[in-house]
């Protein structure tokens, strides 16, 4: 815990076109509340960074004014960098490199949602475990194997750290002030919030089937969790069903009850699911997408996604919304 009469503990938000307002100002209020906490003291203080001292725009249009250009960073200051939808593109080579010189210095650093791909785009995060926003995560993994991916709000290892963004920003930097000032001063920035429970880091990201009142069967959360560990080399209906005990009538029975589905529409739209993140977040072919989610027909996949989506796989990979864009930002 930090001494009383220390200086203010800085950070540094590099901001980088698309990225999320939400995240952002979660992260930011934590440290700018806990400065009007009664004690008379100034806990943090900040600046706010873009690659050439321009406002960045955020996925939502909005504009922020930033303090500086890509600057020179003090050994203790901690960054953070703030990211959104096509996190690749905006990776620019003088992003990169900037990144890799300053956490040279031994700082702090970390990311919140995609920003976690930045760091990793400039080598900062391999073998750390860290998480993403869940959107993301199988996008990240796909492109990334050597990142220990966590299903969790945020991650901390070592001096990284990284989070799903949106309000799980603000779980992390609760964490962050409750290390440096106590317990005391992180409540009470977060009951000015209106926050009265912070979460852990181990949450998961999205309210699982095993947290709703009405999904509460084992054998069919068995059956899902089997599908969802399967996506790439996709079991046949009668072998789930011998893995959980029941016959593939009894089966389908659970699913109709309690998803209004059967278990092969089910497994087809976590494969489509999985399949619509990939060509929306990274450059991988249709062909790749297609074996990498258990097609082994590219006409039969085509027709699949065509009849979830209304589009073709081939114009969601060209939209020009490909957020890991890895080629286009090492080259850039």
């Amino acid at each position: 815990m930090t001494e009383p009469d220390a200086p203010p503990k800085s950070y540094a938000f590099l901001l980088l076109p698309g990225f999320s307002t939400l995240g952002f100002s979660c992260a930011l209020d934590c440290l700018s509340l806990a400065n009007h906490h009664g004690s008379k003291r100034k806990f943090y203080d900040w600046r706010l960074i873009s690659e050439d001292g321009e406002p960045v725009m955020a996925y939502n249009r909005v504009r922020v004014a930033v303090d500086t250009a890509l600057t020179d960073l003090r050994r203790d200051e901690t960054l953070i960098v703030c990211a959104g939808e096509n996190a690749g593109r905006s990776s620019t080579k003088a992003v990169l490199n900037w990144l890799r010189r300053e956490t040279r210095k031994g700082m702090d650093y970390g990311a919140l949602s995609s920003g976690t791909y930045v760091l990793a785009l400039a080598g900062l995060i391999g073998g750390k475990r860290v998480t993403t926003h869940w959107e993301y995560k199988t996008a990240l993994a796909e492109m990334l194997p050597d990142v220990i991916m966590e299903d969790t709000l945020f991650s901390i290892d070592g001096r990284v750290f990284t989070s799903a963004g949106g309000a799980a920003s603000m779980d992390l930097m609760l964490t962050r002030v409750r290390d440096d000032y106590g317990p005391e001063i992180a409540n009470w920035v977060a009951d000015q919030m209106v926050y009265a429970v912070p979460r852990s880091h181990a949450q998961g990201q999205r309210m699982s089937l095993q947290s709703r009142p009405d999904v509460r069967n084992p054998k069919l959360l068995l059956a899902i969790q089997i599908m969802e560990n399967n996506l790439e080399d996709p079991l046949r209906p009668d072998e789930i069903s011998d893995i959980v005990r029941l016959s593939t009538r009894q089966l389908e029975r659970l699913f109709a009850r309690y998803l209004s589905t059967s278990p092969k529409r089910y497994y087809l739209h976590l494969r489509l699911e999985k399949a619509r993140n990939l060509l929306r977040q990274t450059d991988l072919s249709v062909t790749d997408v297609c074996v990498a989610c258990g097609f082994h027909s590219l006409s039969h996949f085509s027709k699949s996604y065509r009849n979830a989506y209304g589009n073709p796989p081939g114009m969601e990979a060209s939209d020009g919304k490909v957020l890991w864009s890895g080629t286009t930002a090492t080259h850039r």
